[in-house]
């Protein structure tokens, strides 16, 4: 990756878009031709431009545009979307720990986003009282030292990735020292939003290291894939890291056959495996979002009869308190 491509994304960071006029005014778009906007002070708007310059310009139904576009729809209570959809606080075990699953547990590392997608399960986390500080994490490492269960560690948050590549290269080598662990996990969105955080420095971490390295980026449309984020996945790939996409099934952003056989054939393409496709968590506030069960399950036989077998996720549900997630087909 050429320097001028990575440089600086701290400073991508800091000039993404806050605001709805700003970001009309660049996709070509009248504010009133958009839904009813909601400005929510806790969970504002927030987009990279990089992930911006992949939106339809005068599209004010953009699929891209949709995930990130804060409207009223938020503000109204349905039934069954809930603060902690997938029982993240019953799951911690450690401050900055969640251990739900049976040898895999899940650091916090950040509350942090480089975007705010409006379906986020953790839109409605208590980020400061779960999420590592310096002072929890040697308790955090402890309790992964000290269960020798534990094969695998994720890293999660918020967005891992926006931790400094100081402080991140650390975490690794600290987890490095844990013998039983094989694998270190990363799910991330920077490597689809802000491709620019896919520094030499971040690479020469992840391979420099005794632990498989496995990197879960989130994309849930193929137009999210562009050029720029092709590269830093070819990067991370050719320093050892393995490649999977998890999506979330969004309505009106990636429910049809077209979109996700479209989607799944680009992660191949550019080395990335599609993973899992997730029903969506029902956190208050994501219910304009949701598609339903039965019409998942269908979509998904169509995209069967046209893809091969390893172009095709998992179609699955996060069930609190269950020892795994569903897999529905």
């Amino acid at each position: 990756m050429k320097q001028s491509q990575h440089n600086n994304w701290h400073k991508q960071l800091a000039e993404g878009f806050g605001d709805i006029e700003s970001l009309c005014r660049h996709l070509d778009i009248a504010v009133g031709e958009l839904p009813i906007i909601a400005n929510s002070k806790t969970f504002p708007l927030k987009v990279p431009l990089s992930f911006v310059e992949c939106m339809e310009k005068g599209n004010p139904n953009d699929p891209l545009l949709r995930q990130i576009l804060p409207v009223q729809q938020e503000l109204f209570d349905a039934p069954g979307f809930v603060a902690d959809p997938v029982g993240d606080m019953a799951a911690v075990a450690e401050a900055g720990v969640l251990h739900k699953y049976q040898g895999r547990a899940l650091l916090v590392l950040t509350g942090a986003c480089a975007i705010n997608c409006r379906y986020c399960f953790r839109r409605n986390f208590p980020y400061n009282q779960v999420q590592l500080t310096p002072q929890r994490q040697a308790k955090a490492l402890a309790y992964l030292n000290a269960r020798t269960d534990i094969s695998e560690i994720i890293l999660s948050g918020g967005d891992p990735l926006l931790i400094n590549d100081e402080k991140f290269a650390t975490l690794i080598q600290q987890l490095d020292q844990i013998p039983h662990l094989k694998r270190i996990r990363i799910h991330s969105r920077l490597p689809v939003v802000l491709p620019a955080r896919v520094t030499p420095e971040l690479l020469t971490c992840l391979q420099h290291n005794q632990k498989q390295i496995v990197v879960v980026i989130h994309a849930n449309h193929a137009r999210e894939l562009s050029r720029s984020v092709e590269q830093a996945c070819r990067e991370l790939k050719q320093h050892g890291a393995t490649l999977l996409n998890q999506s979330v099934l969004l309505k009106e952003v990636n429910d049809s056959a077209e979109a996700l056989c479209q989607l799944n054939e680009r992660l191949f393409a550019i080395g990335v495996l599609p993973y899992y496709l997730h029903l969506l968590d029902k956190a208050a506030g994501t219910a304009h979002f949701n598609v339903d069960e039965q019409p998942a399950r269908l979509l998904m036989k169509q995209i069967k009869t046209r893809l091969p077998g390893y172009l095709v996720p998992k179609l699955v549900r996060e069930v609190a308190g269950a020892p795994n997630k569903l897999t529905l087909c």
